[in-house]
């Protein structure tokens, strides 16, 4: 951990329940601090998204505590656990989930609808995002005349505009050729050095989670911290 403790999980699990319960994550004590980049790695359905989801406030952990920037999330009500999603966690997807029919402005704008942000804030800082990911000259295209890279590229931007504390990613180099996969890596380095970013990553690649100073793995929604590999 690098800095101040800002996400802390207490024996914090998830079970969906059914004729057979399934333990989707199962017990886990973790703390992630300010600044520090985290890869998540594991088989696929080993639980890696659904630690992502419950870290981010998307899914509710069904056992233990978790407290983000101090506030312990299960005294919230829906309405509080929404506005401190949207305060503290922005997301980037394999997927991009643009939406079609909006421009790139209209896109990463979409990002702080649950944010009360004036619409002129709003713009100050869709502009600022997109400039950071070198995207300014395209703000008026519609994501189809995009290439991948592009995409991803708005999706970050769409993730930091409301300038969270932290980006949480799943795989999002995925549906990327390895050069534009470096290019997009390079830019969540980037923002992280210069923003001041924690960046937590679902990925299968190696190669991405030999980028991370911290590695956890996932098996049968059992999480253990893995000593990173020597440089």
């Amino acid at each position: 951990m690098n800095g101040e403790a800002l996400l802390v999980a207490e024996r914090m699990a998830l079970t969906y329940p059914g004729l057979v319960p399934v333990e989707a994550l199962r017990p886990t004590d973790l703390t992630i601090g300010r600044g520090d980049h985290v890869a998540i790695t594991g088989p696929s359905g080993s639980g890696k998204s659904t630690l992502l989801n419950v870290l981010g406030l998307i899914d509710v952990p069904t056992a233990g505590r978790y407290l983000v920037g101090g506030v312990d999330t299960a005294l919230l009500g829906e309405a509080d656990r929404t506005a401190l999603r949207a305060r503290f966690f922005g997301f980037v997807f394999q997927a991009f989930h643009l939406v079609a029919g909006r421009t790139v402005v209209e896109n990463v704008e979409l990002g702080m609808l649950y944010t009360r942000l004036g619409r002129r804030e709003r713009r100050r800082r869709v502009d600022e995002a997109l400039e950071r990911v070198e995207l300014g000259h395209r703000a008026g295209a519609v994501p189809a005349t995009l290439s991948g890279g592009e995409r991803q590229r708005v999706a970050i931007a769409r993730a930091v505009a409301g300038r969270p504390e932290v980006l949480l990613c799943d795989e999002p180099t995925g549906n990327l050729d390895s050069t534009t996969s470096t290019a997009v890596l390079d830019l969540i380095d980037e923002l992280k050095a210069t923003v001041g970013l924690t960046v937590i990553m679902v990925t299968h690649d190696p190669v991405v989670a030999a980028r991370a100073g911290r590695l956890l793995s996932v098996h049968d929604g059992m999480v253990v911290e893995l000593a990173p590999a020597a440089p």
